[in-house]
């Protein structure tokens, strides 16, 4: 059975006060996973790209970091077969993103600062749609922060592994922790003042700014143990 849009678990549930609802209108909801994966493929191609693979390894590490983060959030929480298998909208935004980075990587010098760009855009756009999604699933609060992350982090992760590099999630600076801060201050939002849009807003805003200030100043998490 697919998994059920915002807009019709509003409709399933509008005489109901078990939980509360966190809603999103379907076509809002669908643009901003489409600019998610979009901005992943693009960050996926965009380290084929650097670590001169030919056009199907591209084409993969465009795919795969799309929907990495997604399809481990759908199995966690048993939403068989997984939204991309059945939503063509993920399909074409991912193509779009490898094609759009295909054709634009003899104008982009600095690839790293555009690896850096969209990786930050998909992990706070996924995060978003990550944490909404655990949210109408039915999953506690905690949990549904925590798949966000998996959702935003691990479409990276994947995509890294096969480029044959260290992780971000990984490495000293923070981006687990970004993801995670983004997904409390939605619900945050959401719980207080009942307005998702401002709660998107201010969750992927908030995880490009660490992002940026994180890189920018060399900011790290602290280590135990070990020699520095």
């Amino acid at each position: 059975m697919p998994f059920a849009t915002p807009l019709s678990i509003v409709e399933g549930h509008k005489n109901s006060h078990s939980r509360p609802l966190y809603v999103i209108p379907f076509d809002l909801f669908t643009t901003i996973d489409a600019i998610g994966t979009f901005a992943f493929a693009v960050s996926g191609a965009t380290a084929a790209i650097r670590s001169r693979y030919d056009i199907f390894g591209i084409l993969v590490l465009a795919f795969v970091t799309a929907i990495g983060g997604g399809t481990i959030r759908d199995l966690m929480i048993g939403n068989t077969p997984v939204n991309w298998l059945t939503d063509s909208i993920t399909i074409w935004s991912a193509l779009l993103g490898f094609l759009f980075a295909l054709l634009l990587h003899n104008r982009i010098g600095k690839w790293e600062g555009w690896l850096f760009f969209f990786d930050a855009a998909g992990l706070g756009v996924f995060t978003v749609t990550g944490t909404q999604i655990a949210l109408e699933a039915g999953m506690g609060i905690g949990i549904s922060i925590t798949l966000g992350a998996v959702t935003g982090c691990f479409g990276g992760v994947i995509r890294d592994v096969l480029a044959a590099t260290k992780p971000l999630i990984f490495r000293k600076e923070i981006y687990a922790s970004a993801s995670v801060i983004g997904g409390l201050l939605y619900v945050i939002i959401l719980k207080l003042f009942h307005a998702p849009i401002t709660a998107q807003i201010v969750a992927i805003c908030s995880i490009l700014l660490i992002r940026f200030v994180a890189v920018q100043y060399q900011m790290q998490l602290p280590k135990i143990g070990g020699h520095n």
